[in-house]
């Protein structure tokens, strides 16, 4: 008796780039310093709120947050972290941009013309609406969320070093605006950093263990295919 017997073959393939993940998994816990260092800094004058006039809706933050954590007044040691962890995100996200330049990874990752409208049916896949467009490394809601996180990165190193030096490099602290508007910039850009971090967080725990450890082995399960031909046999 002749029979066909589909053969299912499942290996290993590349998913991410050592250096992608080297500065990926320096990059995590450089930039989590850098925010809460930040946000010492922040708590000894948090001048910000949300509101109209003299009427106040929210104030970031509030004196039941600190009464709560008891972070404040911190502001030395806020300074020391920032200003030492500042020179590792810089060189850390400088490498990582020249790496992707050279490497051609670019091509992956920055976003085209379809991205951003096939960002739109991610969303709708990811709310359970729609099916998941074609993708490669990166679907589009991706390359454009990661291209948009470097850009950050430098906006954060100019803002930063304009509020750092707002005398020495004053040409710069007049382009964002002065002073205020630079600190302003810099603050909103850490809360862009922290949602960033929320919606990855979660992202990362809606796609499952395999998703994550390609990004630690480097390396996902190839999917199984299947073989009709070469796979036949006679029993």
């Amino acid at each position: 008796m002749q029979g066909q017997q589909r053969q299912q073959t499942a290996g290993l393939e590349e998913k991410h780039k050592l250096a992608t993940r080297w500065y990926h998994w320096i990059n995590f816990p450089v930039l989590t310093v850098m925010i809460v260092s930040g946000m010492f800094i922040y708590w000894a004058f948090d001048p910000y709120r949300i509101g109209v006039g003299d009427f106040t809706l929210i104030h970031l933050f509030p004196n039941w947050f600190y009464d709560l954590t008891h972070i404040d007044r911190k502001l030395a040691i806020g300074m020391a972290l920032h200003f030492l962890f500042a020179w590792l995100f810089a060189i850390n996200g400088l490498l990582y941009v020249a790496y992707t330049l050279f490497s051609g990874e670019w091509r992956e990752l920055v976003p085209d013309a379809k991205c951003f409208r096939q960002a739109l049916d991610v969303v709708k896949h990811d709310l359970g609406l729609g099916p998941l467009p074609p993708q490669g490394r990166y679907n589009a809601a991706q390359r454009i969320t990661y291209t948009a996180i470097v850009l950050m990165g430098g906006a954060s190193l100019l803002t930063g070093l304009a509020i750092y030096k707002p005398v020495q490099i004053a040409w710069l602290t007049t382009l964002l605006g002065g002073y205020e508007w630079a600190r302003w910039e810099h603050f909103w850009l850490t809360m862009g950093y922290i949602g960033f971090f929320v919606i990855h967080i979660a992202q990362v725990i809606r796609a499952g263990w395999p998703n994550l450890r390609s990004m630690i082995s480097g390396y996902d399960l190839a999917k199984e295919k299947e073989n009709t031909g070469a796979g036949r046999h006679v029993a």
